[in-house]
């Protein structure tokens, strides 16, 4: 059925027609997140935690119990989903070798992270989003690899996240190709992340964002019993830690500090989620994580690529690399009992938005730019057509300097535009729209003399 983006116009004299952009749904990513179910994701959380210990060195031989017998399993449920794509999805066991480090790697140890890929329907788009839960857990002590290590939040719930969206993404077809994984090694050092990462580098893939999903399905913060499951965190980075010295050079010129390609994709996944999921909304926390801490997309940015975390708002520490025991009453360890399966089913329909919208919309603009040659109180912005299929068209966002979020947003049909509002006093972007909505990732404008 043939369907059609609707603006309201108004019309201003300037380069060419500008419109006030009203944000459209498509039909088809609001049956996604219907499908999406709290009872799924609890069975796939429950099923993870029968394993006992999913610790990245326990047991790789028994077919029950350690992270081997985890590893088949999630790699069995990707089978099943590749088996009604009709080829479009396949997964695999990526097995490599770590070195004894003398610190959380005792021994020479063979790892795996277990990957699904939903291949991209169209040859000459090379984009590649890529989502992440980590499948391994511990308790107090991180070398403890015999001890129950439920890991039921801490990761169980981003890995039913990344299970729960390969089913339901796999039966539909993207232009961009999408890489399901649960890594192994995180709480050894980001050690998965860090080796996928690394390859993805290597192998020149075209990562457009990184989604890491870790700790999402706990509402109750532990000290201060705040119970919030309609707020979620998203974490990125501020300065990229790959940034060349001309790359700093325009950053402080343009006072880009704010809009680092990480920080423009979380500001992109709390558009998307506020537009789709109902009583959920997006904290943008302005660090690559927490204070001193650290999570599986940090090795993806630190080779480049836009990489975000996703964590729960308030983190329950007793319920956090425990020991399963009671003391004082109180009742420590990652169980299943502690978690909002309501809330990871919001969490994970967040993600959904994102990935759906990404990897169904435009390319990104190229060359897009701000006119300077001249002092005005309006600003011309100009940028190039992506390659491959044409936009329906593009958005230009605007926020001022002190905003954390996009504050408006202009539709145009051409390649240029000029806004009476003054570069001086606002930042802005711009962005590729098809006919349904979906959304490029907003480009920053560099100065065109």
């Amino acid at each position: 059925m043939k369907k059609t983006l609707f603006y309201s116009v108004f019309t201003l004299v300037f380069f060419t027609q500008i419109s006030i952009a009203q944000a459209v749904e498509d039909p088809e990513i609001k049956k996604m997140i219907t499908e999406i179910k709290a009872e799924n994701l609890e069975a796939t959380v429950r099923k993870l935690v029968s394993f006992g210990t999913r610790h990245t060195l326990s047991d790789t031989k028994s077919k029950t119990k350690g992270i081997g017998a985890a590893q088949q399993w999630v790699k069995s449920e990707f089978d099943k989903f590749a088996l009604e794509s009709n080829g479009r999805l396949t997964s695999t066991i990526d097995y490599f070798t770590v070195k004894a480090d003398g610190k959380r790697v005792d021994k020479d140890s063979q790892l795996g992270n277990v990957m699904a890929t939903l291949k991209g329907t169209d040859p000459n788009d090379n984009r590649v989003l890529v989502i992440s839960g980590h499948l391994d857990s511990r308790v107090s002590d991180v070398m403890n690899i015999k001890s129950d290590a439920p890991g039921a939040n801490d990761d169980g719930s981003g890995v039913a996240a990344v299970i729960e969206l390969a089913k339901v993404m796999s039966k539909r077809s993207f232009p961009a190709t999408i890489v399901f994984v649960a890594v192994v090694g995180e709480e050894q050092g980001l050690i998965g992340a860090r080796h996928l990462a690394e390859y993805a580098r290597e192998s020149n893939w075209n990562i457009i964002a990184m989604l890491n999903n870790d700790m999402i399905g706990n509402s109750l913060s532990s000290g201060t019993n705040l119970r919030d499951n309609t707020q979620v965190r998203i974490f990125s980075e501020t300065i990229p830690f790959l940034e060349t010295e001309d790359e700093a050079k325009m950053r402080k010129a343009t006072s880009r500090d704010n809009d680092s390609p990480s920080r423009l994709l979380a500001r992109y996944i709390k558009t998307v989620t506020e537009q789709y999921v109902d009583q959920l909304k997006v904290k943008l926390v302005y660090r690559n994580d927490r204070f001193l801490r650290g999570g599986d997309h940090t090795p993806f940015s630190q080779n480049g690529f836009a990489a975000v975390r996703f964590c729960e708002m308030n983190e329950n520490f007793d319920h956090q690399h425990q020991d399963l025991r009671t003391e004082n009453g109180i009742k420590y360890g990652d169980l299943v009992e502690f978690m909002d399966f309501e809330y990871l089913r919001k969490n994970t329909c967040s993600n959904l938005a994102t990935l759906a919208n990404l990897a169904w919309s435009p390319k990104a603009p190229v060359n897009v730019g701000i006119e300077v040659k001249e002092l005005s109180n309006s600003s011309a912005l100009a940028w190039t057509a992506p390659e491959g299929k044409a936009p329906y068209g593009y958005q230009i966002l605007m926020r001022e300097t002190s905003s954390s979020q996009w504050e408006k947003t202009f539709f145009v049909k051409n390649t240029k535009a000029e806004i009476p509002y003054s570069k001086d006093n606002y930042f802005f972007a711009v962005q590729t729209v098809d006919a349904l909505g979906h959304a490029s990732l907003p480009v920053f404008p560099i100065p065109i003399r």
